[in-house]
């Protein structure tokens, strides 16, 4: 018997394919593909926009002002939902299509789903060279859209409508899969979105995913079982997996049964609150006091759901060189890192088989209380950083204090690049799981206010989400403070302003450079001038404060949470006071320097190595 079909374009079949994928979250049914962020250019606004017009009441098309912005949106949409719903970005092709390039960077680095559906040129080639096109005179087939295949987990580029039947499932399977997720790339040939094909009823028949949890093979959870009854001193390291997974009661409990520390990167903060009874801080570059010094004395690192980069590890200086290390993540690779004993599932589960097998196992607590102790340190020294004072104008610390505070404890904090992640990882204490976004693993600047205005579209049930934005993010990306004033998505945006790239003329003369090229003071300008962030934002719609102090700060914060719209408050702040950190980071700096500060930055550097683990 012939099976039925439906005849109609591809573009119009793409559409109708995502407007039928459903998903269970808590036992509920929601939509996979949650909306679309979308430019539209020659590329896509004949027949993809066509095709979207018609089904708005089911998957919303938002309209972004940068195709790298849109993107940024919809990939921190997707990590405020935990990865369960997705969303997708739309370009022509040409630099609307590039112009997402980094946004796909960032989603890779930090295994984040996003759908990128861009515009490409003529499968039939008759008109070529069309508008937009790279031509590769060896190689006629390559276009720009070709770059993508370094920065996504899945690429395809439709030049005949019948491949979407096979390419749409596998470019959603990977968008759901623990593993090996991360963006998915798809280029639509402009002649092949036109094309009618008969496309089988079954295609689009409705769907309801489920995120798969893959199981442990029982021997490596025996190994990891061995190995931690053998230890005297184990810590934990909660990574993003521990978050995606919903992991976060499991290590918990289990940690917590045990008598066991936990540590937090910058992906995994957040899945523990402040005051966790076996919470002791972030660890690494950007991380605490205490957890370093529970790193440097743990005989036994168990590592969930981290790929473990080097802001984490301190270059890999963190750790003592004879600590063993059990590594549980989804992903092969990352499990497989620096000789862990690779414990290969999903992390909750994992968790759980663990518990199962060390029901009469418990350390004395005596580990557990001395890293307490030096995370009360750390807390004491927090409030004294936190604290204000009468200086002239506020540090990182005290703004990021006073914000705080005055946070709701369900709004979530968006923040990324320079020198706010820092700040933010050490001085922001989580009130309740889940508020805390911090864009490290790809350190893009420009993510911030866009990130907001996509966590505004998925926590529109819960409080404003803030956003802690530096001035060189600032100026490099803010036209979603429109698009979020366009379409109701009210963010609060703290615009820090320090004069430059503050952070990153830390860094040049700490390693013995003079500051050059960083702030605005040191580059080549005729004078150094200052921006009025708030009249900038309020021209886009925004409503407005700039604070001169802490004191204003505390009034503008109360007053943004009453507005109806999302609100911009500056403040200086200062280029010079950073919060301490005690974790190496290994960086290149100049074997030969006629700059003695650099010889000596050099010799430092040199230590640094010395104690890096090789991987074994």
């Amino acid at each position: 018997m012939t099976k039925k079909t439906i005849r109609m374009t591809m573009a119009q079949a793409l559409v109708k394919y995502l407007c039928n994928q459903y998903i269970e979250i808590d036992g509920k049914k929601e939509p996979l593909y949650a909306g679309v962020f979308g430019i539209f250019g020659h590329g896509n606004v004949t027949c993809l926009a066509e095709s979207l017009e018609k089904v708005q009441e089911n998957l919303p098309t938002w309209r972004g002002q940068n195709e790298q912005s849109m993107a940024l949106a919809g990939i921190a949409y997707a990590k405020a939902k935990l990865r369960r719903q997705i969303m997708v970005a739309t370009s022509s092709i040409g630099p609307g299509a590039t112009n997402m390039l980094t946004a796909a960077a960032l989603a890779h680095a930090n295994r984040l789903p996003i759908l990128m559906l861009s515009g490409d040129v003529f499968a039939n080639r008759r008109p070529d060279p069309v508008l937009q096109q790279l031509e590769h005179f060896n190689n006629p087939a390559t276009t720009a859209n070709d770059a993508f295949k370094a920065v996504t987990r899945y690429w395809d580029r439709i030049t005949h409508p019948e491949q979407i039947i096979q390419s749409l499932p596998q470019a959603t399977a990977l968008l759901l899969d623990p593993a090996d997720c991360g963006p998915a790339f798809i280029g639509l040939c402009q002649d092949t979105q036109e094309l009618a094909c008969d496309y089988p009823e079954d295609f689009f028949k409705p769907k309801v995913h489920i995120v798969p949890r893959m199981r442990p093979d029982e021997r490596q959870v025996n190994q990891a079982v061995d190995l931690l009854k053998s230890s005297k001193n184990p810590l934990i390291i909660s990574g993003g997996g521990v978050r995606y997974s919903q992991a976060n009661k499991a290590l918990s409990n289990l940690a917590q049964r045990l008598q066991i520390p936990v540590v937090e990167t910058i992906a995994g903060k957040g899945a523990f609150t402040h005051e966790d009874p076996v919470h002791i801080g972030p660890i690494g570059v950007v991380g605490s006091t205490s957890a370093n010094y529970a790193a440097q004395r743990a005989d036994l690192i168990i590592a969930v759901g981290t790929r473990l980069q080097d802001f984490t590890t301190g270059s890999w200086t963190a750790f003592d060189h004879r600590a063993q290390f059990i590594t549980i993540n989804a992903a092969r690779w990352d499990a497989q890192k620096h000789q862990s004993l690779a414990v290969v599932g999903d992390a909750k589960v994992c968790l759980e088989e663990l518990s199962g097998h060390l029901k009469d196992f418990k350390l004395d607590g005596k580990w557990l209380l001395s890293t307490k102790t030096e995370f009360s340190k750390w807390n004491k020294l927090l409030d004294e950083l936190q604290a204000p004072t009468n200086a002239p104008i506020p540090t990182y610390a005290q703004v990021v204090g006073m914000v705080n505070k005055s946070a709701k404890p369900d709004s979530m904090m968006v923040t990324a690049a320079g020198g706010l992640p820092g700040e933010v990882s050490k001085g922001w204490r989580v009130k309740e799981p889940n508020t805390f976004d911090c864009e490290f693993g790809f350190s893009c600047m420009g993510y911030e206010i866009a990130g907001g205005w996509g966590v505004a579209m998925a926590t529109s049930s819960r409080s404003t989400p803030i956003v802690m934005v530096g001035d060189g993010s600032y100026l490099m990306m803010n036209s979603d403070i429109y698009s979020s004033v366009l379409t109701g998505h009210k963010m609060i945006i703290i615009v820090c302003d320090n004069g430059g790239f503050a952070v990153i003329n830390r860094l040049q003369n700490f390693k013995g450079g003079r500051s050059f090229n960083n702030l605005i003071q040191d580059c080549k300008v005729k004078k150094p001038f200052a921006v009025d962030f708030a009249q900038h934002a309020e021209s886009m719609g925004a409503l407005v404060k700039h604070c001169e102090n802490l004191s204003d700060l505390e009034n503008a914060l109360e007053w943004a949470n009453g507005t109806d719209r999302t609100t911009v408050i500056s403040i200086v702040t200062d280029a010079y006071s950073w919060a301490p950190g005690d974790a190496d980071w290994d960086v290149g700096v100049p074997e030969i320097s006629d700059r003695s500060e650099v010889v000596e930055a050099r010799k430092y550097q040199d230590q640094i190595r010395s104690k890096q683990r090789l991987g074994v």
